[in-house]
């Protein structure tokens, strides 16, 4: 929990704007109180000490909810370095899971498509360093790659590969240049999957600067990854 908390705070600034986030910024009680549900739900302890947790983390999560319209239910697996920029309704699906690093901003909605249909209860599936742009929708059993970027009022339906820019009704890939220039985060320069990542985009940029001139490369998710 406070390992989490530690790197969902630092992207928030140093320690001063650290305290003044979690004093002043209901979007960070909104996280800080997802730790701590979550916490409660997950940790290893006698069942005399849950309960009451549990109890109390439901009675928080209930209140933030109302205070900060922003939905993170403790069922649902998210990463560390998570960072809700602006104010507004956000909504995740209890059996969501967001990888590491990730940027939800405001209007987000990531659920199932159901409909009724319990067959498709399942959510998706946000891999490391993904921003989410604002009023971005994702629904299904999707797998969205690392480093991708989900344009503001996209509607995605199926899986996106890593380092793509996807935007409109439905989601269309625009760009394989991700999400590097929206992310930031404490040693992200040292971070060996982000470079890793970052290393396969410039290169796939080179390949494309050797094209012979005409010929262009039709930008699908296949061949995107």
């Amino acid at each position: 929990m406070f390992s989490n908390l530690r790197e969902d705070l630092r992207r928030y600034g140093g320690p001063g704007r650290q305290v003044k986030a979690l004093l002043l910024t209901p979007r960070v009680w909104a996280i800080v109180n997802y730790r701590f549900a979550r916490w409660a739900c997950t940790a290893r302890m006698p069942s005399v000490a849950r309960v009451p947790l549990k109890v109390v983390a439901r009675l928080c999560t209930f209140l933030i909810e109302m205070v900060t319209s922003v939905e993170l239910p403790p069922q649902t697996a998210i990463g560390a370095g998570l960072f809700i920029p602006h104010a507004g309704y956000i909504v995740v699906a209890s059996n969501a899971i967001i990888g590491l690093h990730c940027t939800l901003t405001q209007g987000v909605t990531i659920g199932h498509r159901a409909g009724g249909d319990v067959s498709q209860l399942d959510s998706p599936v946000i891999g490391d360093r993904v921003y989410i742009g604002p009023g971005a929708v994702i629904l299904g059993a999707i797998n969205i790659g690392d480093d991708a970027l989900i344009g503001a009022n996209a509607v995605v339906i199926r899986s996106v590969p890593p380092r793509a820019v996807v935007v409109g009704n439905p989601a269309r890939l625009i760009s394989v240049k991700g999400s590097f220039d929206l992310i930031s985060y404490p040693r992200m320069e040292h971070d060996a999957k982000r470079l890793a990542s970052l290393a396969a985009r410039q290169g796939r940029e080179s390949s494309s600067t050797e094209e012979p001139p005409g010929r262009t490369s039709a930008l699908s998710y296949e061949n995107a990854s």
